[in-house]
């Protein structure tokens, strides 16, 4: 018993950061949500207004899904909190699975211990207690914030709990893509086409009026509870039995499969393939391809969607709705144009997340010791360093085109009069921001390799949180324009902000260079 509870420890304080910053953004979202609607509604005639202009527009659906009876606070929150942090959930659950199972493995320290006083099983339940537990902290850390806010502890508890089933179900994803795969980002890879899969399907359902499709995947199920209109407490069972027979599933293959291995493992001998092997930013392109390829064409497909759903927007903003869009930081929402220039602030928070996540792969490799070999050869630390920062800028860069692109051909489809340059233009403004998140990636992951990601990743939600409910609060313009955020014009709707970019840039450049500085006279680092 002992060994396994050492087990569920280490992993816990593995998780300590992620967990961390995700439970302080479920907390403050939750919280700060409610606080800003009962300030910009504050009479039954405004709330009343806000429901009837927000019931059936389109866009909005796109990404809180379906309104019911937002003229409550219950109601509001449920929609605007939920919709959002499900999706949070989801992705922390794929992410807290896979680190606690597969990364284990491909570090080759879960062999050793599995070596040690402790079986599999034990091993196995350990780590599951380790997730649950930070699910369990992330519930707690909501049901805080929705209680703060003023709303009923069992309506409170039961959104919580809706929340926190996506990202149980997603754990068990998780689970079973970490067997199945050979390798921790393929994992994150099956596991994030499943998510993909899930949020098509809550959009078709939400934007197309086919709320049967909700049942069908977990982002639907959380739609479905209702905590506050309505609640349906026994949609949760759904989730339960999904949890049940994913755990099932990966339990059963854990005990057949060898440490390392994977169902889908990969061949062991193939003809030699020397492309892309001269050099090591050369084979880390090579390894990175498909994973930015993904970025590249997910990116390009949601694109086309919202393209295609912006005139649609427009034709439905009614006079009062812009009001009621102006207090809740959406202004400026008054052609098509401006809805895909609020649009693309969208963009800039992934490209941000996938500059984070370059940097989290060239960690790896140095946790993975495999750094300690290739600069015993002729490979510099600048050139390994250098070369990853510059296959992330090319990266978000060419996410940023296929942004554009993807809102152009889609804009082009639905009759909107947005020319192809202006969403070209909007992709390109999208790459200021992203220069200096990388940079603050880098620096983080030179100065603090063990916590340096999960404390870019924290920077980038936190600024972009703060974007969202400071406008909601109506905090000072100064304080709001801390968030990189709020120095992006709604490009093509204004004109580009050369200033707040420039400053950006050359910030981005500047920690990117103390990183390299940095990283050159520092000790290698494990996991």
């Amino acid at each position: 018993m002992r060994p396994a509870r050492t087990l569920l420890l280490r992993a816990l304080a593995d998780a300590r950061v992620r967990t961390l910053s995700f439970a302080a953004l479920f907390f403050l979202y939750g919280f700060v949500q409610i606080e800003g609607y009962e300030k910009a509604y504050p009479t039954l005639a405004d709330r009343v207004s806000l429901a009837t202009n927000f019931g059936n527009n389109a866009g909005l659906k796109l990404f809180y899904g379906t309104p019911h009876h937002v003229e409550t606070v219950g109601g509001y929150t449920d929609w605007r909190v939920g919709g959002v942090l499900a999706l949070a959930a989801a992705f922390f659950g794929l992410l807290a699975a896979v680190r606690a199972f597969r990364s284990e493995e491909d570090s080759g320290r879960f062999e050793i211990v599995a070596a040690g006083a402790i079986t599999r099983h034990a091993a196995f339940v350990a780590r599951l207690a380790a997730v649950g537990l930070t699910l369990a902290a992330l519930w707690l850390a909501l049901l805080l914030g929705l209680l703060a806010g003023g709303l009923a502890a069992s309506g409170a508890a039961l959104m919580a709990l809706g929340v926190i089933a996506v990202a149980a179900v997603y754990t068990g994803i998780g689970l079973v893509a970490a067997e199945l795969m050979p390798s921790g980002g393929a994992a994150l890879q099956l596991g994030g086409a499943l998510f993909g899969l899930d949020f098509l399907l809550r959009v078709v359902a939400d934007i197309g009026d086919h709320p049967s499709l909700h049942w069908l995947a977990p982002l639907g199920w959380a739609e479905e509870v209702r905590a506050f209109t309505g609640a349906r407490p026994a949609v949760l069972l759904l989730p339960l039995a999904a949890c049940v027979v994913l755990l099932s599933v990966a339990f059963a293959i854990e005990r057949r499969r060898d440490v390392g291995a994977a169902l889908f493992a990969a061949r062991d001998s193939a003809r030699p393939r020397p492309r892309l092997l001269r050099s090591p930013t050369l084979l880390a392109l090579r390894l990175q391809a498909l994973g930015t390829g993904t970025w590249i064409a997910a990116t390009a497909l949601f694109a086309v969607v919202l393209g295609t759903l912006a005139e649609s927007v427009v034709s439905g903003l009614t006079p009062s709705l812009r009001a009621q869009i102006a207090k809740l930081g959406g202004s400026g929402l008054t052609t098509a144009q401006g809805v895909l220039g609020f649009y693309f602030l969208f963009f800039v928070l992934e490209i941000a997340l996938f500059c984070c996540s370059q940097m989290a792969a060239a960690r790896g490799e140095e946790a993975g010791g495999r750094l300690e070999t290739l600069f015993a050869l002729p490979a510099n630390r600048i050139g390994w360093f250098g070369g990853r920062l510059a296959l992330a800028s090319v990266g978000a860069l060419l996410i940023a085109l296929a942004a554009g692109l993807g809102a152009a051909i889609g804009a082009a489809g639905a009759g909107a009069t947005v020319s192809f340059p202006a969403l070209i233009g909007a992709g390109l403004n999208c790459l200021p921001a992203s220069a200096l998140f990388l940079g603050a990636a880098a620096l983080l992951v030179a100065v603090a390799p063990r916590q340096g990601i999960g404390l870019a990743y924290g920077l980038v939600i936190l600024a972009f949180v703060w974007y969202l409910v400071g406008a909601l609060l109506r905090v000072p313009g100064w304080l709001l324009g801390v968030s990189p955020f709020d120095q992006i014009g709604f490009v093509p709707a204004v004109s580009f902000r050369a200033a707040p970019a420039a400053v950006m840039v050359a910030l981005g450049f500047a920690a990117g260079g103390v990183a390299l500085v940095r990283f050159r006279t520092r000790d290698l680092l494990g996991a």
